[in-house]
């Protein structure tokens, strides 16, 4: 009887549509994952959570000091963090808008392809990117 349950509950998630959507600024990164059906965010990562407490203070101690607190290294893990996570609850696919990810800035953009290559790593299909 648990087995079945499981079961549907991991076709249930595969059927809806999940959005990726990244909040960015010079301080932190931050991906969520949305259920368009409920409007309710399912899974979410970002570079403020306790794992990147030191990274985030030796990058205030720094000189000279820079305006950018995060990297491509660091968003390489909040994307695997967020593949993990969608793991875990059974989502296995994700959409992006590819229009609002080629108007981001090029110096974001380059940081942003190893979270999406994290993401694809973890086993989660990422749709809208190449």
């Amino acid at each position: 009887m648990v087995w079945c349950k499981r079961e549907m509950a991991g076709t249930y998630h595969n059927h809806q549509r999940h959005v990726l959507q990244l909040v960015m600024s010079c301080r932190k990164i931050t991906a969520q994952v949305t259920n368009t059906t409920t409007s309710s965010i399912i899974a979410m990562a970002s570079s403020s959570e306790q794992e990147f407490v030191a990274h985030y203070r030796a990058q205030l101690n720094r000189f000279p000091r820079s305006h950018r607190f995060w990297d491509a290294k660091v968003a390489s893990r909040v994307g695997e963090k967020l593949g993990f996570r969608l793991r875990e609850i059974g989502v296995t696919t994700v959409q992006i808008d590819p229009r609002e990810e080629q108007s981001r800035p090029v110096h974001y953009r380059v940081m942003l392809s190893p979270l999406f290559h994290s993401i694809k790593n973890a086993g989660i299909h990422v749709s809208g990117v190449d």
